[in-house]
């Protein structure tokens, strides 16, 4: 039964610039991003011309757009990415390069507000004229980008851009005016972001509008004459408010699930509610991987029939990972459950992650759960928003740890650092968090109010752990004291200045079996501890052949931490049928080394009794 009565909680994140980051496993990926990984996507943007489109558009320079219509976003996304690394760390050089893209950003934009390269240099008299252009898709992440730099810098240069090419659209579009439906939607939830900085009411209610007019045959372009394709592939066959269930391309459906998700926040109207826990239970429970990957089809980079999860073949686009963390960041926020920041978890240690080399400068865009060999990360691709995305993706991951609720606090992710909030009546707290996460599961946190106060702070339990123990003031506390609500232990008491929790989650190997549904993995088994998933790698297993073997679920696993390798890792090490040791690595770390076989799903021993050690 989809809990289609769950009421809004309405929860406010927490921003990720009060959050910081002093954690064993995250600090080396975010300084990895800021000396790599933005440096090599900038380098690529320029090099591709990508931001020398601009200054053509611009009249800066002579020569013809180059590259895609939708590439405009791809400097965007980085930018955003640069603003997030800003906010920690006020780079000069960074900042400088990004001011010099930003005027050039500012010059290429049109009188009217219009900004779109492709179209301003290859095409203008086609504007607004095919859907699937991305037109609207484009400013979308420049409205993110410009969010984002003017709250790390305060300079409002590129806000004003993005408020005037918003203020174009709602001159152009809306109740009234044209119809429109975006091929590729991402500005419905961008549009939010501006009101929410603006306090421009107008810009939320063109993203509502935006979103009503799916489903009603407004659509019109490439996608909706290719009979393959049609109108499911970008949300169009239904009223949004109507979805039973996810269809088509799959970043596509998720940031538009996000975007419902965004106006009912904005709004407080639940008129999208229903089919936000229907669309939710479907995706999750029937198209979901166990790595969290979404959409196993590499045909409409999407979604399929339900339990059709193959592995080898798993499309599981790094975008459709990181969307799939951006609705349920919001989902958790609107009903305060804790399932849903369970679903953010899984993409952050294991879809999205895998995304990303070690190194910071190679990237996947299609992540299979199975390779003989032949899949490898590389520098850049054509279409390009992967490692884009991951650019903006990464360094915010700070956003997801916490949230304000209505009566204290929640604790999401558990991550090394400490954070400031402000709660009801006005309190300040600082809360610090010390914890080897995810190799261990004991968190300690320290809670620091300037005043002494009664509030509550929720622990999420997440829903891979089976026990737990709860110390509050160096008092155990049991299931009776510390409510359990909605998937999380809520301890809600006076709180002083030096108060301490502990909470220790039990964090034993799991063998995880799929539904009798999913036919790719009968008799397979995968294996997962905490919140990652692992996976054999031939790297580790020189004397195993690719799916070859199987793995005996009835002998122990043997946990290692080995610091040497790759980054740091606990590995675990089991038996196979034949008596042979095999080696586990977590999924995001694979392919990092040199060529060779990966499995995820692997094939069951004879030997069926379920062991977790």
């Amino acid at each position: 039964m989809i809990p289609t009565e769950a009421p809004l909680r309405n929860w406010q994140g927490v921003p990720f610039t009060k959050v910081t980051i002093d954690d064993a496993f995250w600090r080396p990926r975010l300084d990895v991003l800021s000396k790599v990984t933005i440096k090599a996507c900038l380098d690529q943007c320029e090099n591709t011309g990508r931001i020398s489109n601009f200054a053509k558009a611009a009249g800066l320079m002579e020569g013809e757009f180059e590259g895609i219509y939708f590439n405009d976003s791809d400097v965007y996304k980085v930018l955003e990415g640069a603003a997030y690394l800003l906010m920690s760390n006020r780079d000069p050089e960074l900042e400088a390069e990004v001011d010099r893209i930003i005027e050039l950003i500012a010059a290429a934009q049109e009188p009217d507000g219009y900004l779109c390269t492709y179209f301003t240099l290859a095409a203008p008299e086609s504007k607004w004229t095919d859907m699937e252009k991305h037109e609207m898709y484009n400013g979308g992440h420049l409205i993110e980008a410009a969010v984002a730099y003017f709250e790390a810098t305060g300079k409002r240069k590129l806000l004003d851009v993005a408020c005037r090419m918003a203020d174009h659209y709602d001159s152009v579009f809306g109740p009234g005016k044209r119809h429109w439906v975006e091929g590729h939607e991402e500005i419905e939830l961008a549009l939010v972001k501006l009101y929410r900085v603006t306090h421009e009411e107008r810009y939320w209610k063109l993203a509502l509008w935006l979103l009503e007019e799916r489903g009603h045959g407004h659509g019109k372009g490439e996608i909706w004459d290719k009979k393959e394709w049609g109108p499911a592939y970008c949300q169009d066959d239904v009223p949004v408010r109507d979805i039973e269930k996810a269809t088509g391309h799959a970043v596509r459906a998720l940031y538009l699930y996000t975007a419902m998700a965004d106006v009912v926040h904005a709004s407080g109207d639940p008129a999208y509610v229903d089919a936000l826990h229907r669309v939710w239970a479907h995706t999750v429970e029937r198209n979901m991987y166990v790595t969290g990957g979404i959409g196993p089809s590499r045909h409409n980079e999407g979604f399929t029939c339900d339990y059709d999860l193959p592995n080898e073949t798993a499309y599981c686009e790094t975008c459709a990972a990181i969307a799939m963390a951006f609705w349920n960041h919001r989902m958790n926020l609107l009903f305060g459950d804790a399932k849903y920041a369970d679903v953010v978890e899984r993409e952050m240690y294991n879809g999205a992650l895998a995304g990303i080399s070690l190194s910071g400068d190679k990237f996947f865009y299609v992540n299979p759960l199975a390779s003989t060999g032949g899949h490898h990360r590389v520098e850049w691709f054509g279409t390009s928003c992967c490692p884009t995305n991951l650019a903006r993706y990464l360094p915010s991951i700070g956003q997801y740890a916490y949230a304000r609720t209505d009566d204290g606090l929640a604790v999401n992710q558990f991550m090394n650092g400490t954070a400031e909030f402000e709660i009801g009546g006005g309190l300040i707290v600082k809360l610090k968090q010390t914890t080897n996460y995810p190799w261990d599961g004991r968190i300690e946190l320290a809670v620091n109010p300037e005043r002494s106060g009664k509030f509550a702070i929720r622990l999420r339990v997440p829903g891979w752990c089976k026990g737990y123990a709860l110390t509050v003031g160096g008092e155990s506390l049991s299931g009776a004291e510390a409510l359990t609500e909605r998937g999380y232990l809520v301890v809600d008491r006076e709180w002083s200045q030096g108060d301490s929790i502990v909470l220790e989650l039990d964090m034993p190997v799991e063998v995880v079996r799929a539904r009798a549904e999913v036919e790719a993995n009968r008799g397979r088994l995968a294996i997962q501890r905490g919140p990652l998933v692992y996976c054999v790698e031939q790297a580790d297993n020189p004397e195993l052949a690719y799916d070859a073997f199987a793995l005996s679920a009835g002998e122990p696993f043997l946990r290692s931490y080995r610091p040497d390798l790759l980054g740091g890792v606990t590995v675990l090490i089991g038996q196979e049928g034949k008596g042979k040791p095999c080696l586990l690595i977590p999924y995001y770390a694979w392919d990092n080394r040199e060529e060779g076989f990966m499995q995820v799903w692997i094939r069951e021993a004879d030997d069926r009794r379920l062991y977790i050690s």
